[in-house]
């Protein structure tokens, strides 16, 4: 199971830090974070591996989001600075447990799901 939290209201330039609590599951896999606005497509954020040593972020939030690990808690985040409108959107985090090689940018390549948390960015 994973639990995202941390989404809410911010004004444009603020700052969330997002969380996704895994349980039920042992072993450390890696993961990521989609997000998806009313009316498009799932789209990639970032991806981290297994153990944090890499990550992989989309071209629009590189720079201003960071994704980061916790493997004692079970947990990984994603801090998300200057936030634009154009980031509002539901946020899920992924857990590939298939460990495809680095850090998967396709949905197709995760396996399990996030119910999403909301992030809605007033210009």
């Amino acid at each position: 199971q994973l639990v995202e939290s941390g989404g809410g209201l911010v004004q444009s330039g603020g700052s969330l830090r997002l969380s996704c609590a895994v349980s039920g599951r042992t072993g450390h896999f890696p993961m990521g974070w989609f997000r998806q606005a009313p009316g498009k497509e799932r789209e990639f954020v970032a991806a981290i591996n297994w153990n944090g040593a890499y990550s992989d972020y989309a071209d629009s939030v590189k720079g201003r989001f960071t994704i980061s690990r916790d493997n004692a808690k079970n947990t990984v985040y994603l801090q998300m600075n200057n936030l634009k409108a154009e980031d509002t959107a539901n946020y899920y985090c992924a857990l590939d447990v298939a460990q495809h090689p680095g850090t998967p940018i396709f949905p197709s390549e995760y396996e399990y799901w996030g119910q999403g948390t909301q992030v809605l960015v007033s210009s």
